[in-house]
């Protein structure tokens, strides 16, 4: 069916409709984030209208890998509708085609999509939002958002920390490094720029440093050394979420070399793998909503219930990532259990539909 012309013809109206729909979630994404990131860029640290349009560029490809499984579910629905409006299923249906077969255009679409989130807009997500979170440390306050690093090196008891990372995890923005006497009392505190870690010595850079009792005094480049290797500060400092589809088996080898839990980086791994299938179980439900329609003529409270049946699907996905993530439930099972049961569920109505 997908190769011939009526294939071709349902296929190539899917694509248009995603299409129309990325490009309808690109804009409103883009308009509400801009309008947050421009209320917390800093005109302190240098930064303005340009600075705020960069940064909600570079944020937009992590938003909207969030909400492709809705322009699936959506993108399939509406295409569906237009194509029973204009009595196109009808007719396909009275030529004796089956439902099987003229939803496999669909399914083929969403599986293409998913292959694409997950090879494409992962990578290009996670590349972008590191560089984002790297643009709003210089104008964020002093909460700090990048988990503290405890090192001690040749006596030395440190920690270390910053408002935002870059380069996997090496290089730490706005950072800062408290140090500690022999009896855990706090003796100094330098403020830098940046930190940089390289062979064993984090590289500070524009420094201000402050010891107890003393005033303040700039320097230029202080470096600190450090027992923590590359490996180490990136599986710490990086979250699974921005790690890309093809970084992430070796960060869960670096984290069982290192005697770290995995569950989140597993957790992540399954769920990006199983995305395709997630698009594919979300066309299923639309085929299911849709082709009720067509049939029997519902009301459009079946298209609603079509689309709190995805939203339910979503949100039970992340509920279950989210056990998964923590070690409540298996990896593997947490990521492909609600996309396997929604699968089922979907083909099993669309028989119950097709052939009673």
């Amino acid at each position: 069916m997908i190769f011939s012309v009526l294939g071709r013809y349902f296929f190539t109206r899917y694509v248009v409709t995603v299409a129309w729909f990325l490009f309808g979630v690109m804009s409103i994404i883009y308009l509400i984030d801009f309008s947050e990131v421009i209320g917390d860029i800093s005109a302190e640290a240098g930064q303005g209208m340009t600075d705020a349009m960069v940064i909600t560029l570079l944020r937009l490809p992590y938003i909207l890998q969030q909400t492709i499984p809705f322009i699936a579910l959506f993108a399939a629905m509406v295409a569906l509708i237009a194509l029973n409006r204009r009595n196109e299923l009808v007719v396909t249906r009275a030529a004796g085609i089956s439902v099987w077969q003229f939803i496999l255009p669909f399914v083929v679409g969403a599986t293409l999509l998913g292959a694409a989130s997950v090879l494409a807009l992962n990578p290009l997500a996670s590349w972008t939002q590191k560089k984002a979170m790297g643009l709003e440390a210089v104008g964020r306050g002093q909460d700090h958002t990048v988990p503290w690093l405890r090192q001690q090196t040749d006596g030395q008891d440190t920690i270390i920390g910053g408002r935002g990372i870059a380069e996997n995890g090496t290089e730490l923005l706005q950072a800062v490094v408290i140090y500690f006497g022999d009896e855990g009392q706090l003796t100094k505190r330098q403020d830098a720029k940046r930190a940089v870690l390289d062979n064993g010595w984090w590289t500070l850079y524009d420094v201000t440093e402050v010891e107890v009792g003393e005033l303040s005094t700039h320097k230029d480049e202080v470096r600190v050394k450090t027992n923590l290797d590359e490996d180490f500060v990136q599986q710490n400092l990086v979250q699974p979420d921005l790690v890309s589809i093809f970084a992430l088996p070796r960060q869960i080898e670096l984290a069982r070399r290192f005697g770290m839990s995995t569950k989140a980086l597993e957790t992540q791994y399954n769920y990006l793998l199983s995305l395709p299938f997630l698009l594919v179980a979300m066309t299923l439900i639309a085929a299911t909503v849709c082709l009720k329609f067509s049939r029997f003529a519902q009301s459009p409270a079946v298209i609603l219930g079509g689309i709190l049946s995805g939203f339910l699907l979503y949100v039970t996905s992340v509920l279950v990532k989210a056990f998964g993530s923590s070690g409540v439930l298996s990896p593997l099972l947490s990521a492909w259990i609600p996309v396997v049961v929604a699968m089922a569920l979907g083909l099993t109505i669309l028989l119950h539909q097709e052939d009673g």
